[in-house]
């Protein structure tokens, strides 16, 4: 036998040290688990032992991250990877250590290991976490705190990895969704700017040398092509600075909430776009719900990570109104902001005590609303873009060769 010595947290978060004589490190983990304890890190005597390493047959790697920033994909296999490697009864400390070898971002093992000399100094993980604001959210954070109070972190890691990945996933749809409108777009506007500069200038050029009054159409063209040709330097800059200005008005909170207000105000998109809120806001209160996050907190976390001044305002109203003893459906409803069926769903749910079953249920159907508008959405834009380019230039056309009508008529 061997003596190893661990640190751990009892379901309080009451940091505990002290040593135990077993075979192997799963010994001693298992001991720790059936006291109910939340292992941070085993240390043997013989660290050599505990990692059944050879020094002399040990090969060296180096490594070599791919890049610099951290981005969603990143922290979703870190979430997968932690939760994976605790399931499989790897201490925290140490499933931190393999997985930092193998990240892919410089940044995100640069956290990893100040995560680790954190939680060696006695720092839990979620106050490890806590202390990289910009990397993890509080969504995270709170999620762990659970985990690590429940003695359910691989479980609650899972669930989030889950979220996260389902997230990420139902993100690539949309852009992929709006991929092939976005190049229509671009290939369309940059057909009707080679017309305007080029095409048209050099039927001018022709018309110039006959003696003839160019119909109005003609003439209009003619002007719009000339003015878009010596402008389109100053053109450019005017709408670098209108956007830059537009940029620094959203970031106000008063230009941010009258920015929200006009999308929501669109015709159809202002609908999705209350829809696209929805759907984030039930997947949230799905995960955090279901991982025994305490509603007020949950509505509080989904408050920040809405990513919406007015729906953040909104939900704060709902998280006012239930701390006072409302039920949660009574001040959805009262909003105005949700649907019917999302206020008689948690209202059911709340009468059978089955609250993350209905916000999953939502969440479903919201997403599927999602996937049939941006099925739609693209189906429509293809015939009306082509209709638009076609009356555009058909214009152009018409414009171009009414003179030479005019000319073939003269004798």
């Amino acid at each position: 036998m061997a003596k190893y010595f661990y640190i751990a947290r009892d379901k309080e978060g009451i940091k505990l040290s002290g040593a135990e004589d077993a075979n192997n490190p799963e010994e001693v983990l298992s001991r720790l688990h059936a006291k109910g304890l939340i292992v941070i890190n085993i240390i043997p005597e013989s660290k050599e032992s505990f990692y059944n390493i050879n020094p002399k047959s040990m090969v060296k790697t180096k490594f070599k991250p791919k890049h610099n920033r951290i981005t969603q994909g990143d922290l979703t296999l870190f979430c997968r990877q932690v939760a994976t490697l605790l399931g499989a009864g790897v201490t925290i400390l140490k499933s931190l250590d393999i997985i930092a070898q193998q990240v892919a971002s410089k940044r995100l093992y640069r956290v990893i290991k100040d995560l680790q000399r954190n939680m060696e100094g006695g720092s839990s993980f979620h106050e490890a976490m806590a202390k990289h604001p910009q990397v993890f959210s509080e969504l995270w954070i709170n999620l762990v705190d659970s985990g690590e109070a429940s003695g359910n972190l691989a479980m609650i890691l899972s669930r989030l990895a889950t979220y996260m990945e389902r997230n990420e996933a139902f993100k690539k749809k949309i852009i992929s969704a709006l991929i092939y409108p976005v190049i229509l777009l671009i290939v369309g506007t940059g057909a009707l700017l080679f017309l305007t500069i080029k095409i048209i200038p050099t039927f001018a050029e022709i018309f110039k040398g006959f003696d003839i009054t160019l119909p109005f159409l003609t003439r209009m063209l003619m002007v719009v092509s000339e003015f878009i040709r010596k402008k389109i330097l100053f053109i450019l800059i005017i709408a670098v600075i209108l956007g830059f200005l537009l940029k620094k008005f959203i970031s106000t909170k008063e230009g941010r909430r009258r920015y929200e207000k006009f999308l929501f105000s669109l015709p159809i998109f202002g609908e999705f776009f209350r829809i696209l809120i929805i759907e984030r806001f039930t997947s949230e209160m799905a995960t955090l719900v279901e991982s025994g996050v305490p509603i007020l907190y949950s509505l509080e976390i989904t408050e920040h990570s809405v990513d919406n001044l007015t729906v953040g305002d909104i939900i704060r109203k709902v998280k006012d109104d239930v701390r006072e003893g409302k039920p949660l459906s009574q001040p959805l409803e009262e909003s105005g902001f949700f649907d019917p069926m999302v206020v008689q769903m948690v209202n059911i749910g709340e009468e059978i005590g089955e609250l993350s079953n209905m916000f999953k249920r939502l969440n479903t159907f919201y997403e599927e609303y999602i996937d049939t508008f941006l099925n739609r959405f693209t189906a429509m834009f293809e015939p009306l873009m082509l209709v638009f380019m076609g009356v555009i230039i058909g214009i152009m056309v018409i414009g171009m060769f009414l003179p030479i009508f005019q000319i073939s008529q003269i004798k």
